[in-house]
């Protein structure tokens, strides 16, 4: 968590706010990345309890989050009420099976999503990346 904390707040724009103890990091309002409450849609498959460590990741589009759910690891998923979203789970214990730069990778292409272009396409040139916008 620490490591995600230093990869959102250092790109532009990005704010966080912390709820009941859960972190969001957004840009403009609009959620980058954040730390969801348990809901029924995603449950322990072993003790049937709420899964109270889900992040919810945004991704570019569907095309994007069927390549990141296709990863055999098994640390990204979805749900029934995330479908038809451009966004990906991962439980908080799975990230150390993330190295920095495939979390990094995460947060930037979620901050991609929501920053204005023109801060993007600044950032992008500077860190000598393709615009993927």
């Amino acid at each position: 968590m620490a490591d995600l904390d230093t990869l959102a707040l250092a790109l532009p724009e990005v704010e966080k706010s912390v709820e009941e103890g859960r972190p969001t990091y957004h840009v403009g309002g609009k959620y980058v990345c954040f730390h969801r409450r348990p809901r029924r849609d995603a449950v322990d498959p072993e003790t049937g309890e709420r899964l109270d460590d889900v992040l919810v990741f945004r991704v570019a589009d569907q095309d994007m989050k069927e390549l990141v759910l296709a990863d055999d690891r098994g640390v990204w998923f979805t749900t029934p009420h995330w479908n038809g979203y451009p966004g990906v789970l991962t439980r908080i214990r799975e990230l150390e099976q993330i190295d920095r730069d495939e979390l990094e990778e995460r947060v930037v292409e979620a901050w991609l999503t929501r920053v204005k272009k023109r801060v993007a396409k600044a950032w992008l040139a500077e860190h000598s990346a393709e615009p993927e916008v």
